[in-house]
């Protein structure tokens, strides 16, 4: 369920009588929860509860209905209670049916209000469905609200409209909407006269049947495009004159309403009941851009970023310098005015603005800011010289373009109510202005310049109207040196998953300049505009992306051109979670990069530790987001150092029949004994980590014929003989149908194999790496070492190896992804002595003889961050002694951090690679 649909379910709840036996489970199910478990909670079978008549879902929430008049003694019980602490409760929540209190017990906040109201605070328990929160929602629960009743109204309109639901028709749809939304706040913050004004007309003169609601709107819309001056010539009905002159393009053009029927028009009064002064344009807009999104329309209400991250990149990127020159400004008044002029010429540009959340916080921070400039020169009435029409944005949807347009409108006028005033606000806004600064096209596409232009006197742009796509309006820009600042949350779409449209829009841009573009996410576009638009005006740029862009092949791709261009890293955020209002914990993991072709000589990089954000000044920062020179990692196919070689495990090549469970093994030998000598376990990434081995087939050349003779494994071969026989176009596959008994690739050991996963999770705190016995076979989803000397096993389970690979190789999602010629053959290694060698072998036996000490607990087990240094210290302590040793081969003490590790290691590559003489290979014994 998405947050809209709870909001629905936990109100309909509300409407209801207190049932005292049923209010528990529906509630419950208001959060999502399936009738199956509804059904074992009430027969108590998954019911944790120690409380007489309470009820306890494992890792959700105890609650308990009480007597009358002992609700805050129940909830003091349920927190005392040892099973709230052993089933890991985040919720108590106590009521009886009067009285409703509520506690997260993570964090501390609590609800305490009357029954019928509680449905107000479901925000505040969103986390049981699984839909990680922020304190705004949790406080504020409107803009939820008013996004699933438009929606409602949405859906039903184009029931009643279906060819309104066509390209051609869906932009008056949206306007229509635009206008609504418009009406609904204005007739609840005394920008129309009277209290509820537009909803009471509507209400009032429109039959119950909606037969002439369309024709009312009509008539309001069409009073609040004609100017005051030109009504008396124009015949009004009695009770639309009242309305005032709006226009500005939101009520210019057709005055067409779609048709409504007596439910569209129960919708739209609904929606006017709301208290439209909660609204938050960053959060709504945000939210309600699915609204008229087919592919969207499923994730209603999930749709907000919080102000904290987008201040992640506006701060940085300029209103951390504009503060730092407040401060220094003081009292001064010539400092303050200089400071209050140079704000009235910055642009804020979000090429990819979405709802223009971005651009919301950005003039409302600056508005702050400037507020306090015009308190201590003693101007505190004085209006903004700050226009929205210095906030300028892109958006590919149309909905959404008109949303970021009408979220500016309101963050405008709330901004003029606060530091101004209610009646200074109203006469400021209306009627509103006719520029169109939010442009609706494809970002990749358009000319940044034209429609952000650098001067305001050598360049014009043709806009349309702000609520319109007629009627083009002329734009003059008299921002004469003003700064530029592009921001922006690009959509990212991996190579992969890029449509062709989107492959096109890259080639755009890329073509020329690199023949690599095709494996670059699609968020790289954006970093190239703006790196080619920082060429021609006095502008900076920050974006988030995903951290791919800033690891592997895509590093030595798209960051020489930038950085061709002149631009530089200026800041960054190194990888975090970009925490939206997901469901169960679905963020991205992020990176947000500044870019700018004048920075300064400090760089600041933020890393992000749980709650706390750590900053550090370095004086250059490269393409991985470390604090060291720009160097490009490439794939090298030998070790960098002199370390043994790590490849790739078997392939099957079209060869699944020669893999099969442990199960299937056992019964295969039950079947035919005699097969037992080619019956091997089979390790891959997930095996390894989870010490659970498949089984395989392994046939050598010479012993082909004899397995052939058992049936059983003859079936399975010939199977594999018909799979690469029906891939007619793979040329291999037809090779390797000649000896279908084979793996494509038939490598073992003598005496034992190292065995590292392609992938595994960066939450472990090194990377997994175990010692198998030389019978073993490594499947290709895994690299191995045949043979190698233990010492390796060493540097690959080291903090050192963790840090490099997590950096400069491809990530999947927040897994590592390892990768022998990009992380192992490039790793920069000091040359080592025969007794740095031998600490080194004693270090890795420490290791296995710790996790030996834990059998038979696995990798998964005793690498688990949340258990490993309470439930296996041993392994614990093995790798602090390894990390010891190692770290003392480097630099001769423990490194402080990741990041002098990455800094020392990227010093050491660029040392590396500029010798011109080989290293000599490791002793391979």
């Amino acid at each position: 369920m998405n947050p809209v649909e709870i909001e629905e379910a936990v109100a309909r709840l509300a409407e209801l009588p207190f049932d005292p036996q049923t209010f528990p489970f529906a509630f419950l199910e208001a959060f999502g929860n399936k009738p199956t478990t509804i059904k074992k909670l009430q027969s108590g079978s998954s019911n944790q509860s120690d409380l007489p008549g309470g009820l306890l879902q494992r890792n959700n929430i105890h609650m308990k209905v009480c007597p009358e008049g002992v609700v805050p003694a129940t909830l003091a019980a349920l927190r005392a209670s040892p099973a709230t602490l052993r089933y890991k409760a985040k919720f108590i929540l106590a009521t009886d049916g009067h009285d409703f209190e509520a506690e997260n017990l993570l964090d501390g906040e609590t609800v305490a209000c009357d029954y019928v109201n509680f449905h107000e605070h479901f925000g505040f328990f969103l986390p049981l469905a699984g839909i990680t929160t922020v304190k705004q929602i949790r406080e504020n629960a409107f803009d939820i609200k008013a996004t699933g009743r438009l929606n409602r109204l949405y859906i039903e309109l184009l029931k009643q409209n279906p060819g309104w639901d066509t390209p051609e028709r869906q932009e008056d749809l949206n306007h229509f909407m635009a206008r609504l939304i418009f009406c609904f706040f204005a007739e609840n913050t005394g920008i129309f006269p009277g209290e509820r004004m537009f909803s009471k007309t509507i209400e009032q003169m429109s039959a119950s049947d909606a037969s002439h609601t369309a024709a009312v709107l009509a008539e309001l819309f069409r009073a609040m495009r004609t100017p005051i001056a030109e009504r008396a010539h124009a015949p009004f009905r009695p009770w639309a004159k009242a309305f005032p002159y709006v226009n500005g393009g939101l009520f210019s053009g057709a005055v067409e309403v779609p048709r409504l029927n007596k439910m569209a028009r129960s919708y739209l009064l609904h929606v006017g009941a709301l208290d439209w002064t909660k609204i938050n344009p960053d959060i709504f807009g945000s939210m309600i851009q699915a609204v008229a999104d087919h592919e969207e329309r499923g994730a209603l209400g999930m749709h907000y970023t919080s102000v904290p991250n987008i201040l992640k990149v506006l701060n940085p990127l300029f209103l951390d310098d504009l503060r730092a020159q407040l401060a220094a400004a003081g009292q001064n008044v010539r400092k303050l005015l200089n400071l209050r002029q140079r704000m009235s010429r910055i642009r804020v540009f979000d090429p990819a603005c979405g709802s223009g959340n971005f651009l919301v916080i950005a003039y409302k921070e600056l508005r702050a800011i400037e507020a306090e400039i015009n308190r201590r020169r003693g101007e505190p009435e004085r209006r903004s010289a700050i226009p929205l029409t210095n906030f300028r944005g892109i958006e590919l949807r149309h909905f959404a373009a008109e949303i970021a347009r009408l979220a500016l409108v309101i963050a405008k006028f709330q901004c003029d109510v606060l530091y101004l005033g209610q009646q200074e606000a109203r006469l400021i806004l209306l009627p509103l202005e006719k520029e169109n600064w939010i442009t609706c096209g494809n970002a990749l596409r358009l000319d940044w310049l034209s429609l952000c232009p650098p001067t305001g006197t050598d360049v014009k742009v043709y806009a349309s109207d702000m609520f319109s796509s007629h009627d083009q309006t002329e734009i003059d820009f008299e921002n004469e040196g003003g700064e530029t600042y592009i921001c922006g949350n690009p959509p990212y779409r991996g190579s992969k998953w890029q449509t062709s449209e989107q492959k096109a829009d890259l080639k755009a841009i890329f073509d020329g300049r690199t023949k690599s573009w095709k494996s670059l996410d699609y968020v790289a576009g954006w970093f190239m505009k703006a790196a080619d638009y920082g060429t021609k005006t006095n502008s900076a740029a920050a974006f988030v992306s995903t951290n791919s862009i800033c690891q592997g092949q895509q590093v030595p791709i798209l960051w020489p051109l930038i950085f061709k261009t002149g631009n530089e890293i200026a800041f960054a955020h190194t990888s975090f979670k970009w925490a939206n209002l997901a469901s169960h914990n679905a963020g991205v993991t992020v990176v947000i990069v500044g870019i700018s072709t004048a920075t300064t000589s400090i760089r600041r990089l933020y890393t992000q530790n749980e709650s706390i954000v750590e900053i550090k000044e370095v004086q250059q920062i490269n393409a991985y987001l470390v604090g060291a020179a720009n160097v490009e990692i490439r794939p090298i196919s030998e070790p960098l150092h002199g370390l043994n070689a790590m490849q790739f495990g078997n392939h099957p090549y079209y060869g699944s029949a020669l893999i099969f469970s442990r199960d299937e093994a056992r019964s295969l030998l039950r079947i035919a004994p005699d097969a037992a000598e080619f019956i091997r376990p089979l390790y891959g990434s997930k095996e390894l980590i989870d010490a659970a081995p498949r089984a395989c087939l392994w046939i050598p050349d010479d012993k082909a014929k004899r397995a052939l003779s058992i049936e059983a494994i003859a079936h399975k071969v010939q199977a594999v003989k018909r799979a690469r026989i029906s891939a007619s176009k793979d040329a291999s596959a037809q090779k390797l149908a000649d000896v279908p008994y084979r793996f494509r690739e038939q490598m073992t050991a003598r005496y034992h194999t190292l065995v590292i996963p392609r992938v595994s999770s960066e939450n472990r705190p090194y990377l997994p790496v175990d010692l198998l016995e030389p019978d073993c076979i490594i499947q290709e989803k895994a690299f191995a070492m045949y043979d190698a000397p233990l010492w390796n096993m060493a540097l690959i389970a080291s903090r050192l190896h963790w840090v490099w690979i997590g950096t400069v190789c491809v990530r999947m999602r927040t897994d590592f992804s390892y990768s022998n010629t990009l992380g192992w053959n490039t790793f920069p290694v000091p040359t080592l002595t025969a007794q740095n060698q031998a600490d080194m072998t004693y270090c890795a036996e420490e290791i296995l003889l710790a996790r030996e000490h834990y059998f038979p607990a696995t990798i998964a087990d005793m690498y688990d961050p949340q258990r490993m240094a309470s439930e296996f210290p041993l392994v614990r302590e093995a790798h602090e002694r390894n990390d010891e040793v190692i770290e003392r081969i480097y630099i001769g003490r423990r490194f402080k951090n990741d990041s002098e590790r990455l800094e020392k290691l990227f010093d050491l590559y660029s040392k590396m690679t500029k010798q011109p003489a080989a290293q000599p290979k490791a002793d391979s014994r």
